[in-house]
């Protein structure tokens, strides 16, 4: 039970049926992100207020325009963008997604943009911060109309190599069937993820004398073993 409650990783499926693993981004990364959005958005502000103070009252007419469709279409715009993400959100390594993982739709970066309005609620981002704080998927009110979660971006998957794994000799007599299951785990090592790798090797550890055992170390051995059956004995 208690790891079910730590576990803060959502689990979206596609149209397609493919599986997504998504990590919610929490409150610190969030308010920062929003932050340096505001700081951004302030600066720019003020750039285009002296800009336009020397048309007067067209001039300010025209700077509460632009402060309008600044403050509630910039974070649409960068959502809508192929990062999915304001300027703030990609510093902080976090992104707008559907609750399925695909890129945020139009309408439901308008709908979870123009419902900051009851976040605010009853002051200083009330309701949002609670609901983001109470909930596994850290949504705001916006989110959840929207059908929208903002999560940190995967990072590249390590992909393992056996350049410089050193060969290894078996622990155990190996029969042509298990030396060819030894070889084609080495095979498909740089296509798979280290996590595993190292739950595939753990069901050969037998072959390098770590039966029952299982991680990095035991995988580099399995695939030491893998190499000494491909005559790198050197």
């Amino acid at each position: 039970m208690a790891a079910e409650v730590l576990d803060t990783i959502v689990t979206a499926e596609t149209p397609e049926g493919i599986l997504l693993e998504l990590k919610p981004a929490g409150l610190t990364a969030r308010l920062y992100a929003f932050l340096l959005d505001w700081m951004i958005r302030l600066m720019a502000m003020n750039v285009m207020l002296l800009i336009l103070a020397p048309l007067g009252g067209l001039g300010v007419g025209l700077w509460l325009v632009l402060y309008f469709l600044a403050e509630w279409l910039y974070p649409v715009a960068f959502e809508l963008s192929r990062s999915g993400a304001t300027p703030g959100k990609r510093v902080f390594h976090i992104k707008v997604v559907m609750d399925n993982g695909l890129p945020v739709t139009p309408a439901a970066s308008l709908t979870r943009n123009l419902l900051r309005v009851a976040d605010l609620l009853p002051l200083a981002f009330g309701f949002g911060i609670v609901w983001v704080l109470l909930r596994r998927d850290a949504k705001r009110l916006g989110d959840l109309a929207a059908a929208t979660m903002v999560v940190y971006e995967p990072t590249p998957a390590v992909r393992p190599s056996l350049q410089g794994v050193p060969p290894m000799l078996p622990s155990i007599p190996l029969p042509p069937r298990d030396q060819a299951a030894v070889i084609a785990l080495a095979v498909r090592a740089p296509t798979l993820t280290g996590d595993r790798l190292d739950e595939l090797a753990a069901l050969a550890a037998g072959v390098s004398g770590d039966a029952g055992r299982q991680g990095p170390e035991v995988t580099r051995r399995v695939l030491g073993v893998a190499q000494w059956l491909l005559g790198h004995r050197a």
